[in-house]
């Protein structure tokens, strides 16, 4: 295939969705994979340049079935956006959190993309040796949160795994520098997505009262914006970078 192509973690729905909506409107192949298939077309008049494949990437299996029909039915990756994640299943102080909440967690927002990162990149790096001639530049992107470095104590497990996301993309970066792969992190701030849906109101006040320089909610196109200008080399010369998509949040103001 000709036309590069982009793998979406979690892309069904919210910032994911928002990713490949851009992504496809720069003329990218794309592919997004979830849990759940969709339930309508989110991409009508566009399903020659997409594809969904049901993966759950805290799946060891379900991401080498993943990983299996790209390379079968596609031949090619340029672009990995890891955004698959999900929050608690019960907010709960971390004085009395459970086990069972902190591996659903870490399993799906942490490991997943851990693994589904090295496998990746190793195909990357075999593309990258067969077709030293094409215009192929790979990159890897990873959606994080102001979570990683924002307390929150009723959702310890979701910062970690958050916090664990930041480590994960310098590592990558530097393993993966000598091979011309660079990769990114974004930390988008206040999203509107169906995730921050039930907590609108508080939000709303907290913007109104000057939690952000920038006094907005973000959008899934914010994201998508930055995934894509990152992904086409518009910011070279940088890897294991972090751009902060939150209004301003992570400035300390007096």
């Amino acid at each position: 295939m000709k036309q590069k192509v982009v793998l979406v973690t979690g892309g069904t729905q919210g910032i994911g969705l928002g990713i490949a909506k851009e992504f496809l409107s720069h003329n990218y192949f794309v592919i997004i994979c979830a849990r759940h298939e969709p339930k309508e077309k989110i991409f009508k008049n566009n399903e020659e340049s997409t594809m969904f494949i049901k993966c759950d990437v805290s799946s060891s299996e379900s991401r080498a079935n993943l990983i299996k029909t790209i390379k079968e039915n596609i031949g090619r990756i340029d672009v990995l956006v890891n955004n698959a994640g999900v929050a608690p299943l019960e907010r709960e102080d971390i004085l009395k959190a459970s086990e069972e909440n902190y591996e659903f967690v870490l399993k799906i927002n942490l490991q997943g993309p851990y693994f589904l990162t090295q496998q990746l990149a190793n195909y990357m790096i075999d593309l990258g040796k067969k077709n030293k001639n094409l215009d192929y530049h790979p990159s890897i992107i990873t959606i994080s949160s102001i979570s990683a470095f924002t307390s929150s104590t009723t959702r310890g497990e979701y910062c970690i795994s958050k916090a664990g996301l930041s480590m994960m993309t310098k590592l990558y970066a530097d393993r993966l520098a000598e091979y011309n792969i660079p990769v990114y992190e974004i930390q988008p701030g206040i999203i509107k997505t169906p995730m921050t849906k039930g907590v609108k109101s508080k939000y709303d006040k907290l913007i109104t009262e000057g939690l952000l320089p920038i006094k907005r909610w973000g959008n899934p196109a914010d994201i998508g914006k930055a995934a894509v200008t990152l992904a086409k080399g518009l910011i070279p010369y940088t890897t294991g970078q972090v751009l902060n998509l939150d209004a301003g949040f992570h400035v300390l103001r007096l």
